[in-house]
């Protein structure tokens, strides 16, 4: 009997989790406490409002960024600037293509070139003239803003604590920040400014040198127009944030008391020197969090395009002092910022600084960055001009063609004139068309037969006069005859 009653006990205590006594006389005195739900970073991030423009914006970010991981590898390449579509079939995960690599040069035929090899005769790839004209851009006008390029520089290490940073974080984050590839030779080793203590850490000499127009926040530009154009107090606007929520976003009871408590709470701001306080006075630990704020606020007001991959934060969490966790604070704030899980990466958005998909206020780097992008979102429109192959085609330039030079004992006619395809009467046609030669280094033929079948083939070989009408094409045949 006692080695039934302990079997029925061990059972009860292991099945307790799955079997669900109902309320009765036996457990009446049974008190069931009730948990509160974990309110996390993950669950935040599950359950945040999301932004469809700016998620759209970063699935279009992440194939331009297949497309310059691409660049890079090709342009690493000794042999040339193109390169076998087969070696490319191989890089698919060092990039991290998950589709085949034909289909995707397919889909961007404005930025790859596929062609085939003229002694090998293999399918080779390389970047558009168009392409390659923006990347060289782009660098020009990386080029040309190396001032302020040095100025965000400066900003980062007053903001850091020590006052030096890892060249190896510069090195994470340098197409955000607008820094050209070989940034420790051209800047950090060229001004005097910045000294390398080691071989990865950088340190700014002069500190209090540095004038005081670069130890002003943007946040600050905008709490001085915001105390002047709208005529608030001071007391409103002296650690404010500017605000913007989705759309969308639910106000719950309460938070926007709490939430005016916040913006009025003070707080060591990023170009000061840090005081020391404890987190158990008074709103200690959220002194610590709108500290936080401020640097992440100030960090994406310096990049290019005023976006950051969550990730790369870590990297500068001890030389900018934050104690708290990254990923949490920013979830907390969804009218400051905005996290887009779209793609392999989160990226961090300042919600202030984009009106839709778009930048308020773009810079040279950024307005190149938009035009690659534009290229690349074009897919297969517009490309009757890239599959124009002239054989034996020349276009005339200048007034009447016989009183162009030699032409070196090769036969050339006026045919034919513009032909506007939007246009459907006939008269129209014949006086929009406009003067074009062909370049004929055959014999001319005998026969009727022969010379309208010669005439239809210089026609059918230009898109151009694909839409030539039957009467004009009799027209060139009777000038070829006589």
């Amino acid at each position: 009997m006692t080695r039934v009653l302990q079997r029925f006990i061990y059972t009860t205590q292991v099945s307790s989790h799955l079997i669900q006594l109902q309320f009765g006389p036996f457990n009446s005195t049974t008190q069931r406490r009730w948990k509160k739900p974990a309110v996390t970073a993950q669950t935040r991030l599950e359950d945040r409002t999301r932004d469809l423009k700016l998620d759209n914006l970063m699935t279009n970010l992440r194939k331009l960024s297949l497309i310059l991981s691409f660049h890079s590898l090709m342009s690493g390449r000794r042999r040339g600037p193109f390169v076998s579509v087969q070696i490319m079939s191989r890089w698919n995960r060092i990039v991290g293509l998950n589709v085949p690599i034909g289909g995707f040069l397919r889909k961007y035929p404005h930025v790859f070139d596929v062609f085939p090899h003229p002694v090998k005769r293999n399918i080779c790839c390389k970047l558009t003239s168009k392409m390659t004209l923006l990347l060289q851009e782009e660098s020009n006008a990386i080029r040309d803003m190396e001032s302020d390029t040095v100025n965000r520089i400066k900003k980062l290490l007053m903001i850091s604590v020590t006052g030096t940073l890892h060249i190896h974080a510069l090195r994470l984050i340098k197409r955000e920040l607008g820094l050209p590839d070989d940034f420790r030779e051209s800047i950090l080793s060229k001004y005097n400014e910045f000294e390398l203590v080691d071989l990865e850490i950088v340190k700014l000499i002069d500190r209090d040198g540095v004038p005081e127009d670069l130890k002003v926040a943007e946040v600050e530009k905008w709490r001085e127009r915001e105390y002047k154009e709208k005529w608030l107090s001071e007391f409103e606007t002296k650690y404010a944030f500017p605000i913007n929520f989705p759309t969308g976003f639910k106000i719950k009871a309460g938070f926007k008391p709490k939430l005016k408590e916040w913006q009025r709470l003070p707080y060591v701001k990023p170009y000061e020197q840090k005081e020391s306080f404890r987190a158990s006075s008074c709103g200690g630990i959220e002194r610590f969090e709108k500290r936080a704020v401020g640097i992440l606020h100030e960090l994406l007001c310096l990049t290019v395009e005023k976006m950051i991959e969550v990730e790369r934060l870590a990297h500068f969490r001890r030389d900018f002092g934050i104690p708290v966790n990254v990923r949490e604070v920013i979830l907390k704030h969804p009218g400051i910022f905005y996290i887009s899980t779209k793609g392999s990466t989160q990226m961090l958005f300042l919600r202030e600084a984009y009106c839709k998909d778009c930048l308020v206020s773009p810079n040279p780097v950024y307005i190149v960055r938009r035009k690659m992008l534009d290229l690349v979102l074009m897919r297969r429109r517009n490309t009757r001009e890239l599959t124009r192959r002239p054989r034996d085609v020349k276009e005339s330039v200048g007034g009447d063609w016989n009183g162009g030079g030699d032409l070196e004992g090769d036969f050339v006619i006026s045919i034919l004139e513009n032909f506007d395809d939007d246009n459907d009467d006939d008269e129209n046609d014949q006086s929009n068309w406009g003067r074009i030669f062909f370049n004929i280094r055959s014999p001319l033929p005998s026969t009727l037969t022969d010379t309208t079948l010669w005439s239809l083939s210089l026609i059918d070989g230009s898109r151009k006069l694909a839409s030539t009408p039957p009467h004009l094409c009799l027209i060139a045949c009777v000038h070829l005859l006589v």
